[in-house]
């Protein structure tokens, strides 16, 4: 006589059913008992495009496969639940349904759901506890199939039924788009991704779903950051999956004494940048920067992707809004809050208002210059205060630094301005690196006006100027660059030049910026310790296809 069984919603939506059958654990020819319950539950996550719909109807396919192969006996009983029953749904009316036809057919429930399972032992009903999946560990490689996509120079993996697999690879700020294979992804081939990116989110304690929509899930896969549409907000179903290359120190970005020296007392940070400029990784670098100094920080986000350390907690949304998270974390007083990303008048409104609370700030803001970032804010709050919510902009493009600007007021006759009588408060922008005044903001009328006195080229603000030296005749020459070769291997690092600068010093750049200073040896060469900050350091810039070159010194 065949054993008899019957599923509860949660052993159908994780596909634990599927595994106790085909390990043999369920006996030869079971009955599986299938509540109309269940299936008006997962019909109804299906229909309204949750992802977790889709993988649940997909578990209920695979047991009609089995019946019809004569590996189990499937039955569907019971009731469909009333609207009624349906809207009681969280006081625990379909599960009691569910108890109930298993009571009816003498069937074993099985259930993942601890309060299910206890709830039935008590009614009289023989339990089994479905058995936990294995996930890897925190620090375990993960085992999917959209991994297979990834190599260790892959930024993004976009999928779409229809089409084949694209990757764009390199660094931020020099990435290309590249077609990874022939073959035409199929809709049976992106469905079981997608199912197992979700299974996998729901079973692994370090994965979440941040965001579930009709047709749109944001998932975060540990440091995966991947997105799923379908139909009707997308036209096919489409996963893109976001995985951070690097983890930079703030000692990795081109910063100086001066610039380090400003970022520890500044507490009105925005960081600006093109989509994929990489502010978000410099914004962590900048977390981790300041939970080493001994300050409490926290992070706000949309969706909690930022890779920083464990001691800072990464807040999102609370219940569905950012307002009710503000709330919250002005409770906790942090000394720092990153907030990624700021977009909307209420997220502008509330970097605001946390920084009038005295919690230091560094916003992370979309924007094509260093100066579009302030801009962002005017209209937002009154000018007056723009000095008191923002003092520093760094604008990050190509993954490093490009422009510093700071702020602060001052009352003034604006320049182009004669008459004496029109000093008003002024805000100035300056250039941190030259201090020459770049903008000065002030109101005139009814307007705000944004005045370019100096304006700066951000893509070239913070490189160095040309090397030049001063001939025997008294003029100006521009150096010329040395060619540089560069050996790696496992720990340590060699610079070669031509033979004719043996013993010579020189100055190391990569794409304008100054690395360090060596000595070229007797056979025109200078090796350094993958242990040390230069060796790290040109390994980043030689790994990020960065042009290495030499001045004389």
């Amino acid at each position: 006589m065949s054993e008899k069984y019957a599923c509860d919603t949660s052993i159908i939506f994780n596909g634990i059913v599927l595994e106790l059958i085909n390990d043999g654990d369920l006996g030869d020819m079971p009955e599986i008992y299938v509540p109309n319950v269940v299936v008006a539950e997962v019909e109804y996550r299906t229909n309204v495009q949750k992802e977790i719909g889709f993988y649940g109807l997909n578990v209920l396919k695979e047991l009609r496969q089995l019946h019809n192969e004569g590996k189990i006996i499937l039955h569907i009983v019971g009731k469909r639940p009333t609207r009624e029953e349906i809207k009681m749904s969280p006081g625990g009316e379909l599960d009691a349904l569910i108890r109930k036809s298993a009571l009816e057919y003498n069937a074993t429930l099985i259930t993942a759901d601890r309060i299910q399972g206890d709830v039935g032992i008590f009614e009289g009903l023989n339990i089994m506890y479905a058995k936990e999946k294995i996930i890897p560990k925190k620090n375990e490689p993960l085992s999917l199939k959209l991994l297979e996509y990834f190599d260790e120079n892959t930024m993004s993996v976009h999928l779409k039924q229809g089409l084949p697999p694209y990757a764009k690879k390199g660094s931020p700020g020099n990435w290309y788009l590249e077609k990874i294979g022939e073959e035409q992804i199929s809709a049976k081939l992106i469905d079981e991704i997608a199912i197992e990116i979700i299974e996998m989110v729901r079973e692994d304690e370090h994965s979440f779903v941040e965001i579930e929509k009709i047709g749109a899930v944001v998932a975060q896969l540990r440091e995966f950051r991947i997105v799923i549409t379908r139909p009707p907000f997308s036209n096919d179903v489409e996963i893109t999956a976001v995985h951070p290359l690097v983890t930079l120190a703030l000692r990795d970005y081109a910063i100086d004494s001066r610039l380090h020296k400003r970022l520890e007392k500044a507490e009105g940070i925005l960081v600006a940048g093109a989509p994929g400029a990489g502010k978000s990784t410099f914004s962590a670098a900048l977390a981790n920067f300041y939970l080493e100094k001994g300050k409490v920080v926290k992070t706000l986000e949309s969706v909690r992707d930022l890779q920083v350390k464990d001691e800072i907690t990464q807040y999102t949304k609370l219940e569905g809004s950012l307002e009710n998270s503000a709330d919250i974390l002005l409770l906790v007083r942090p000394d720092f809050t990153i907030f990624d990303e700021v977009r909307t008048t209420n997220d502008f409104q509330i970097y605001a208002d946390f920084r009038l609370s005295g919690v230091g700030m560094v916003g992370v803001v979309h924007s094509s210059s260093a100066i579009d970032a302030i801009q962002r804010f005017i209209g937002r709050i009154e000018l007056g205060m723009l000095p008191s919510i923002i003092d520093t902009i760094v604008f990050i493009e190509g993954g490093d630094i490009s422009t510093v600007l700071i702020l602060k007021m001052t009352v003034k006759v604006p320049h182009g301005f004669r008459d004496k009588d029109l000093a008003r408060p002024v805000v100035e922008v300056r250039d941190f690196k030259t201090d020459r005044l770049v903008y000065e903001i002030y109101s005139f009328g009814q307007d705000i006006v944004i005045n370019p006195i100096n304006p700066i080229d951000h893509k070239s603000s913070f490189k160095p100027r040309e090397q030049y030296r001063i001939d025997h005749f008294g003029r100006k020459k521009k150096e010329e660059e040395i060619e540089l070769d560069v050996e790696i291997t496992k720990q340590k690092i060699v610079i070669k030049a031509s033979p004719e600068y043996a013993s010579s010093n020189i100055i190391v750049y990569a794409n304008g910026y100054e690395i360090f200073t060596g000595s070229l040896s007797r056979s025109s060469s200078i090796t350094l310790s993958l242990s040390n900050k230069e060796g790290r350091r040109v390994l980043k810039e030689f790994d990020r296809n960065k042009k290495l070159y030499g001045i004389l010194k």
